[in-house]
């Protein structure tokens, strides 16, 4: 029965194997790095040689294959997970807990993938007198081993890459960015804790010895909350706004209610192929993203991907006389599509009116939903495309060719963009871009606005700021980013009549980590 096993798991690998070019190599190579001495990993020619090096490393066996299944997954080979007895979801599932690379390894690798090979020549020159003279580099990944041999990059010392980033793709120093601000914030909790349990260390009272507890002993039920980028350590430390039992009348009052059994739906419609309008490609990270998130943030979510004018309207109907908001806090909604001013395009191209879709949730449409907090995200153009640059595309659908601030209609107030929502309390309406404007979206790391959003709610809800605070955080971040000539820029706006501040509870898990999203 044993050798019948070993077959088994050594037939998976093989499947593998066959079905993995040398690119494909190079990236498991590189993602095996921190396991697996770099003059080994020299001597690789195929998966098979890899998988043997993790077999003797103890990483691998017929008993626990799941360190392929995470590498075909980084590197985004999900069709060969069914192979070796895994789906996408299983992997996602097991991440946090069997999950071997490293977060430096991950965002080096989503960096490498972002690097075209102009960047890389580019980065080689820029380079020139610090690799070997010698040195040929071919590939995005071998360009960063090469940093790394020469002691240019490391997990602490990325200053170097950051240059390099901001020269030739300012892009992507988002994922620097959120790698440190994530570092960071995990250095903070651990040493806070730390700091609260000084009091605990090894003393004597009488015959009895009392020992320091360890991070991972603490309470999280109690005094310290460990692991998801905020610490408590005693009454002192809450956030200032949090919403807990401990508030007075007053305070509650100030805050939405957002500590139900069931928080609330979020509704992700995603539209991607379109009659008549270009495709939208890198809209399915978006809405994985967004996924994660508000998942992690409490909530229920109902994903609808390509939908048609008429069926996102049925489907907003249906919501609209659903009885389940009855014990639900807040309604969020996301809309990725093409979009003109003031509306979206369903897949038939055919526009629908954003205050339309909003006022299905009124408190005389949608009773159940009556002073409950609703908040709509939209991901589309609001005005002409422009010229597409390389790896960018713009969330509009005509061909006519703009100047080089992608204006067609002129800036529009805050008190026009109110007009675009229901004249009724308790909404937020958030745009990726102001009215007459483009919005940018990278093919492959989706786009600029709904990257942010994710971001910025992942590192500041730990910190209990509310969400205007987000939001605004959000617009200094889209505001920075520009396309690789810096020509191109977006600028979202937020509009809303919320009566109240809307803090989401600070999650107990660790939140989603971007690099792992699709």
């Amino acid at each position: 029965m044993e050798d019948s096993d070993s077959m088994t798991f050594r037939r998976q690998l093989l499947v593998v194997d066959e079905n993995l070019g040398q690119e494909d190599v190079e990236a498991l190579k590189f993602l095996c790095s921190d396991w697996i001495p770099l003059k080994k990993l020299e001597t690789v020619k195929s998966a098979q040689d890899i998988f043997q090096l993790l077999i003797n490393k103890d990483l691998l066996s017929q008993e626990n294959i799941f360190v392929v299944a995470e590498l075909l997954y980084r590197m985004k080979i999900n069709f060969l997970l069914p192979k070796i007895g895994y789906t996408k979801e299983l992997v996602q599932a097991e991440l946090s807990v069997k999950g071997k690379v490293s977060e430096y390894r991950q965002m080096l690798y989503e960096i490498s993938e972002g690097l075209t090979k102009e960047d890389v020549k580019t980065a080689t020159f820029l380079l020139k007198d610090h690799l070997p003279k010698k040195h040929s580099t071919v590939s995005s990944l071998e360009l960063l081993v090469s940093m790394e041999k020469q002691d240019l990059l490391e997990e602490d010392n990325l200053e170097t890459l950051e240059k390099i980033c901001l020269k030739i793709s300012p892009d992507l120093l988002r994922k620097l960015e959120t790698f440190k601000e994530r570092k960071a914030l995990k250095q903070k909790s651990k040493e806070t804790a730390l700091s609260s349990v000084r009091g605990f260390k090894e003393s004597s009272f009488g015959n009895i010895s009392i020992q320091e507890p360890s991070v991972e002993q603490l309470p999280r039920s109690h005094d310290v909350r460990v692991g998801n980028g905020f610490v408590c350590s005693g009454a002192g430390s809450q956030p200032p706004m949090a919403y807990d039992e401990s508030k007075t009348p007053a305070e509650k009052s100030a805050l939405y209610k957002l500590d139900g059994k069931h928080r609330g739906y979020c509704l992700i419609f995603n539209n991607i192929n379109f009659k008549g309008l270009g495709k939208r490609n890198g809209s399915q990270k978006d809405a994985t993203e967004l996924q994660r998130v508000f998942t992690w943030l409490g909530l229920d979510v109902k994903r609808y991907d390509d939908k048609t004018s008429t069926e996102i309207k049925e489907l907003l109907k249906d919501w609209q006389s659903s009885q389940s908001w009855k014990d639900r806090d807040c309604l969020i909604c996301c809309i990725l599509s093409h979009g003109k001013s003031g509306m979206i395009y369903g897949t038939d191209g055919c526009l629908i009116s954003i205050r339309s879709i909003m006022a299905h949730f009124t408190a005389n449409q949608c009773p159940l939903l009556a002073k409950k907090p609703k908040l709509f995200f939209i991901q589309a153009c609001q005005g002409e495309k422009s010229q597409q640059p390389v790896y960018l595309e713009t969330d509009a659908h005509d061909t006519v060719l703009l100047g080089a601030d992608a204006q067609s209609s002129g800036f529009v107030s805050s008190e026009q963009l109110t007009s675009s929502i229901p004249a009724e309390a308790d909404f937020l309406l958030g745009m990726a871009t102001v009215d007459g404007y483009l919005s940018f979206r990278h093919v492959q790391q989706g786009a600029w606005y709904i990257q942010a959003l994710c971001d910025k709610l992942c590192c500041l809800v730990p910190r209990g700021e509310d969400i205007l605070s987000i939001l605004t955080e959000v617009n200094a971040d889209v505001s920075r980013r520009a396309d690789s000539r810096g020509l191109r820029k977006q600028m979202p706006q937020p509009a809303y009549t919320l009566r109240k501040k809307l803090i989401f509870p600070i999650p107990k898990e660790l939140p989603p980590s971007l690099e792992q999203l699709q």
